[in-house]
């Protein structure tokens, strides 16, 4: 949270909603009963983040939430960056410098992709096609 949050910020200041689409994920992974829905709007209210938060499902089969199972999250901070056509171009756990993750939306913008320098290569989570065009888990 400390890092993926203000980032998240800065991007939303950096770039219109017509060039990217930010959306941050709230994945509860223990104390259900205190990281409400209701806590989540209290906390976006008190940090005025200008940007949706989807909350993800409870696992079905384990304690991994579904989103973060289906895109094989690892924990916090994760990046998935897709672009225009829905395909994955990054899959990043840890922190990842706002410089480089400029440059690849750069990339993208113009549709020049290539991999942000030190990032780890875009992953196959399920839900994608062999031509790396994935579909969101399904709501």
């Amino acid at each position: 949270m400390s890092h993926g949050l203000p980032q998240m910020q800065r991007l939303a200041q950096a770039f219109g909603p017509r060039e990217v689409a930010l959306v941050g994920l709230h994945s509860v992974f223990e104390h259900h009963e205190a990281m409400s829905a209701q806590a989540l709007k209290a906390f976006v209210h008190e940090y005025r983040l200008g940007f949706p938060i989807a909350i993800d499902r409870p696992g079905r089969t384990g304690p991994l939430p579904e989103t973060l199972q289906a895109w094989g999250l690892r924990g916090t901070p994760s990046l998935l960056v897709l672009d225009r056509a829905g395909r994955l171009r990054l899959h990043h756990f840890g922190t990842l410098d706002d410089l480089r993750l400029g440059a690849l939306i750069g990339g993208l913008l113009r549709d020049t992709v290539g991999p942000a320098e030190g990032a780890e290569p875009a992953a196959t989570p399920l839900g994608c096609l062999p031509t790396g065009t994935c579909a969101l888990p399904a709501s």
